[in-house]
Order: structure tokens, then sequence, then C-alpha cells
């Protein structure tokens, strides 16, 4: 079994157009995302997808890069298409694991990956994300926090952006809790065979009302495993995020 991951990066953002290319540093944010990435201890290969030739040429620079559609509504869909494009280079088969990396967190840590992808010793794992305990409560109410909740296993059982489970005996503005709330961190880790499976899936009507498309891949019996992470690397998604790094 082998660990393939693919950075699906985009130029027409619109909250920040082109991030992609922006410097950090001197650096530009998708090439400090590739590097993160090649220091994890369990990654065969490593390759950004995008849809823009400028993008394309800049990665040409450093490091293996694959030409996907622009007509792609999620990364999960971009990730496939460059899998499918690559199978042949990288032979894949069905139970060999693609790890979606989020292309605008440049400082994300290589051991979040790992352990990601320790979740498929487990032959049965068929879709692993992370998901990390929410301290603030006041995140809670937050619909920009996806929540999660999972059953003793750590298998999802729902995402959402309410506050799950619902407190119904101790309310937030009091500051306590009876129960732990996980919010999710967006970094999904597939066998290929699934994920080619799930792309092919119809929008279910939990996806449409919460805008998660993970909601889907439940609704139609793909099991998504969770595994707790403590840390979390900051996402860039609007100019004003850059201001962290001055």
């Amino acid at each position: 079994m082998q660990y393939l991951g693919i950075i699906p990066a985009r130029y027409a953002s619109q909250r920040f157009p082109g991030k992609p290319l922006i410097e950090i540093r001197g650096v530009s944010m998708i090439r400090r995302v590739f590097e993160q990435a090649l220091k994890t201890d369990i990654l065969r290969h490593v390759v950004v997808a995008t849809d823009d030739e400028r993008i394309y040429n800049h990665v040409k620079e450093f490091g293996d890069v694959v030409i996907t559609s622009s007509e792609h509504p999620s990364g999960t869909d971009r990730c496939f298409e460059a899998a499918r494009k690559m199978s042949k280079r990288w032979e894949i088969s069905d139970t060999d694991v693609i790890v979606n990396i989020q292309g605008d967190e440049p400082f994300i840590q290589p051991q979040q990956i790992d352990h990601l992808c320790n979740c498929f010793h487990e032959p049965s794992t068929q879709i692993a994300t992370l998901i990390k305990k929410i301290d603030d409560t006041e995140f809670v109410n937050d619909p920009n926090i996806v929540k999660v909740v999972t059953d003793q296993q750590k298998q999802a059982l729902y995402f959402s952006r309410s506050p799950i489970p619902y407190n119904r005996n101790v309310t937030m503005q009091s500051g306590q809790q009876s129960v732990d709330y996980y919010k999710h961190i967006g970094m999904y880790a597939y066998r290929y065979g699934v994920l080619r499976d799930i792309t092919q899936l119809p929008p279910s009507s939990l996806e449409l009302a919460e805008s998660l498309e993970q909601l889907r891949w439940i609704e139609n019996g793909f099991a998504i495993k969770t595994i707790i992470t403590a840390t979390e690397s900051l996402s860039i998604d609007t100019p004003e995020d850059l201001n962290y790094f001055d």
C-alpha cells in the first residue's frame, strides 16, 4: 500500500484571487505547502493539482504538478482527476491512499499527515479526517466552525455548522460543558477506489442543507474515520490573514 499526497490549488478564489502564488517571507504559499508535505515520513509522492497555467508553471520550477479541469466543485473532485491522470505513472491500486492536502495552509504540520495516514493500517478504513477539541465555548456556536460527533470507535456520525451535540441541560452562555465538542480540520485521506466512488455520487439533501460535501458520503453509507489532533495550522483565506506572518 502506498500513500500519495495531492494539493489542490485554484487561482480563482472569491475572497483571495491568486492566493497560491502570494509570497510569505519570500516563498510562495503553494511552495511552502508542497515542501511541508515532503517532510512527512509516509508519503511516496506529492503533486499539485491546478486549473491555472500560472500556478502550473510556477510549481514546475520546484515540484510535480498536473493540470485539472476548472469545472470541479470541490477539492475532492480535483484530487480524483489528478490521481486518475497520475495512476499509470504511480501504478495506483484501489487500496492505495490519496491524501487531500489543503493548499492554503503554508505551515501545515507533517506529523498531521502521518497521523491521518496511520488510520489506514486498519484495512476497513475508507476515508479519514482530522478533528480537534474545541476549548473556547464561543466557537461552538460559530457556523464557520464545522462540528463533528463520533461513535466510540471514532467513526464520524455527523458533521454540522450547528452546535452538536445539543447540550440540553447546560447553556453555552454559562461557560459550562457536560460534553466535549470537536471541530473538523479539513484534511482528508481516501482509498483510491473510494475516492473514485464518492466523486460519482449526486449531491445529497443534507449536503445541500449544510453545504458540507462529507455529508453526501455519510448519507451514501461511506464510513469516515476521525483522529484527534492537538495542533492546527493557520489557513490563508483573505489578504488580511497575511498579517499573522509579518
